[in-house]
């Protein structure tokens, strides 16, 4: 598989990324720092997209249901060389279903996560999954 992304700036403004038909702005000055993603938080968003588009897929192949899934993801950031050193998560999953096994949910999300398998390789990653019946 391959995926492409574009990506432009304008100087002193923001930036944008255009992703097949969609487009998601960030920002590159300090000016749009409270209002705008960073690449940084853009990353993270990466990382929780991968988890949450895993419980999807994992739902049909382990047969559980739920009703939604919500990540927490927390990083922190080393200074030299500026990089990610610890991600943190919480994964809570919304199911009153007798068949979700969060400990095999858990396995596969770090065992066949795109995303996953590639920021590992570069710093540790901790996460808790959660069953929540409402």
């Amino acid at each position: 598989m391959e995926y492409y992304t574009t990506a432009y700036s304008a100087s002193k403004t923001s930036a944008t990324i255009a992703i097949k038909q969609t487009s998601i702005e960030f920002g590159i000055t300090p000016e749009t720092d409270e209002s705008l993603p960073n690449p940084a938080e853009l990353f993270l968003g990466s990382f929780s997209s991968c988890i949450l588009k895993n419980v999807e897929r994992f739902s049909i192949l382990m047969h559980f249901e739920y009703t939604t899934a919500e990540i927490s993801v927390k990083a922190t950031r080393f200074e030299k060389p500026a990089r990610m050193d610890e991600i943190n998560y919480i994964l809570k999953v919304h199911s009153k279903d007798n068949n979700l096994n969060i400990d095999l949910l858990k396995k596969n999300i770090e065992k066949y996560g795109t995303i996953y398998n590639t920021i590992k390789l570069s710093c540790t990653i901790n996460g808790s999954i959660e069953k929540i019946s409402d």
